[in-house]
């Protein structure tokens, strides 16, 4: 019995001494819990939880493209969602970085993400024209709906500082349908949550742009382009609608590691049947397009792609 517990205190001993594999916590830059990028990036974060070993992945909620960038370049978060316009920006230090250009990388580019304006029937507003001197809830502060929306509402001259608001998407929804803003905006894939849910409260209208307003602001900003969101996205939208498409992105910090960036790109890109469940605009994210982002991609990524084609 001696014998025996010395055995068992010996065991004990060399267990406690035994290394455990390092749990990698993965986070994930996404947006407001209205919008695309949250719904994707909690899908993207149960793959990862799912199909890479010793890992935890969460999205967090966040103010979107702009915030995301300087926490990811922060190593506040490993990767996160940026439209691609904003991404660019960051890595050149122009728009909203001016003179402050950050360390990130792209990891793929994912599928078009366009700035759908919104305002309901009773409103009577039809055009942007329509939106001088109204409320407007420009999106999250700091995100990419906001910097796109006050380029566009520039663009027609309607855009008023004082009367914009700063808005997470279902709080914008919400402010609409409550009366307190007269238009609101989503930049997310079409059909998106927010929007999907204030058709089916109230007589949803979108905006339309017209080419020539917006020719100057395409050949300023030349990431953007035109996008016809097909009738019959939403159930009140009864013909096609014409607005601007920013694509959207994931993307990383230049200093994160090869290896883990590698192993996460594999678990989203060999898993895209499995992504595609959780949103129809998911099932946009193909292989063939992956690679078509605005600035260089990460090593780790690149390896993948490689590999994949």
């Amino acid at each position: 019995m001696k014998h025996f517990g010395l055995t068992a205190a010996a065991v004990a001993l060399v267990l406690a001494a035994t290394p455990v594999l390092a749990q990698e916590r993965v986070s994930i830059g996404t947006g407001g819990t209205g919008g695309l990028f949250y719904v994707i990036g909690a899908g993207m974060a149960d793959l990862l939880n799912k199909h890479m070993d010793n890992t935890t992945a969460r999205a967090e909620v966040t103010g979107a493209s702009v915030e995301n960038i300087r926490r990811v370049a922060a190593n506040q978060m490993t990767f996160g969602f940026s439209s691609s316009s904003t991404l660019y920006e960051a890595k050149t230090g122009t728009g909203p970085f001016n003179g402050d250009a950050q360390a990130v990388a792209a990891m793929a580019y994912l599928y078009p993400a366009v700035l759908q304006v919104a305002t309901t029937a009773d409103t009577r507003i039809a055009s942007f024209g329509d939106l001088a001197g109204k409320r407007v809830n420009l999106g999250p502060p700091g995100s990419n709906a906001a910097v796109l929306a006050q380029r566009l509402l520039e663009a027609y001259g309607v855009f008023d500082a004082g009367r914009a608001q700063f808005l997470s998407y279902t709080e914008g929804t919400n402010a609409l349908m409550n009366g307190t803003v007269d238009a609101t905006v989503v930049l997310a894939g079409a059909p998106t949550a927010a929007l999907i849910d204030l058709d089916a409260q109230r007589d949803m209208v979108l905006l339309p742009i017209e080419e020539d307003k917006v020719a100057g602001l395409l050949e300023a900003y030349p990431f953007y382009q035109p996008y016809e969101i097909a009738a019959g996205t939403y159930p009140d939208q009864t013909s096609p609608v014409l607005v601007i498409n920013d694509p959207a992105t994931i993307f990383t910090s230049e200093a994160a590691d090869a290896g883990l960036i590698n192993a996460i790109t594999s678990a989203i890109f060999e898993h895209l049947p499995e992504l595609g469940e959780v949103h129809p605009q998911a099932r946009a994210i193909a292989l063939e397009t992956a690679t078509q982002t605005p600035i260089d991609l990460h090593p780790g990524a690149k390896a993948f792609f490689d590999q994949a084609r």
